[in-house]
C-alpha cells in the first residue's frame, strides 16, 4: 500500500475520529512506532499474522477465505479458502519506515487484481527495491497489461487492530472499521467535489487503476449460533 497517494491525507479525517496519543502532553518528542505493537514483518509469528488477517472481515466470510502471511520473500499462502475471498496484512511505508499494518480481505475481483499488485510490491521490497523502483515497476505493469484494474467490488478492512502512524503529528491512530469500494480512475469531481479532502464523503484514496472509495462500516457481532469460526 502506497503511503503518499493512499493513506496519509485520506486517513487524516478518519484518524481524527479515533486518534491515539503517542505520549503525554509533557513529552517533547513523541514515541516512534513500536515494532512489537504496530508493525508486521516476516518474523511475526504465523498464528498472529493469520489472526490479524482474519480480523478484517466478518467471521462468516473470513472463516472460508484464503489466507496469506508475510514471509522472507514476500507473501506466502497459509491456507486455501473456498469462497474466493483472500485475507492478508497490507503494509505501507514512508521511505524505509513501516507506518501501517492493515488487515484486509479482498473479494474475488480484488483477489485477481489489486491483491496481485500488493503481493508484487512486497516481493520487490524483500529484494531491497526502493519505493520509487517499486512504484515504477507497478506503473509499467499496468501500462504493459500485466496488471488489470478491478471491476465492481470491494474489500473488507473491519479489524479493530488497524493502526496507522502519522509521522507529521507523531501519533498512532486506530483506523475505524470500513469497506473500500473499487473506483478505478475515478476523481473527486466524479463524486461532486472540486478536489480531494479528508472530509469528503465517501473518502477517496489511491490513484489511477487503484483508486478506492472508503465507507465506514460497523462489524457485525459474532454469532455464537453459527458454525463458522476463525479456524486455521
Amino acid at each position: 500500500m502506497k503511503l503518499t497517494g493512499w493513506m496519509k491525507a485520506t486517513f487524516a479525517g478518519l484518524l481524527s475520529l479515533t486518534a491515539l496519543p503517542s505520549g503525554t502532553a509533557a513529552q517533547d518528542k513523541p514515541k516512534e512506532p513500536t515494532k512489537e505493537v504496530h508493525t508486521i514483518d516476516s518474523s511475526t509469528p504465523r498464528e498472529r499474522q493469520i489472526e490479524l488477517a482474519l480480523s478484517a472481515a466478518p467471521t462468516e466470510v473470513s472463516s472460508k477465505a484464503t489466507v496469506y502471511i508475510l514471509g522472507p520473500k514476500g507473501y506466502e499462502k497459509a491456507r486455501e479458502g473456498t469462497n474466493g475471498v483472500s485475507c492478508f496484512i497490507w503494509r505501507s511505508f514512508k521511505e524505509t519506515m513501516q507506518v501501517s499494518a492493515a488487515p484486509a480481505c479482498f473479494d474475488a475481483v480484488g483477489s485477481r487484481t489489486l491483491m496481485v499488485t500488493a503481493m508484487h510490491r512486497e516481493e520487490l521490497r524483500a529484494q531491497g527495491k526502493s519505493d520509487a523502483e517499486i512504484e515504477d515497476d507497478i506503473a509499467k505493469g499496468y501500462k504493459e497489461g500485466r496488471y488489470k484494474a478491478p471491476g465492481p467490488g470491494f474489500l473488507y478492512m473491519m479489524s479493530s487492530e488497524n493502526y496507522f502512524y502519522d509521522s507529521d503529528t507523531k501519533q498512532w491512530g486506530v483506523v475505524p472499521p470500513h469497506l473500500m469500494f473499487y473506483a478505478p480512475n475515478k476523481t473527486a469531481k466524479d463524486a461532486g467535489y472540486e478536489s480531494r479532502s479528508p472530509t469528503m464523503v465517501p473518502h477517496m484514496t489511491g490513484d489511477g487503476p487503484e483508486t478506492l472509495m472508503i465507507v465506514l462500516a460497523k462489524k457485525p457481532p459474532e454469532d455464537s449460533s453459527s458454525g463458522d469460526s476463525h479456524k486455521h
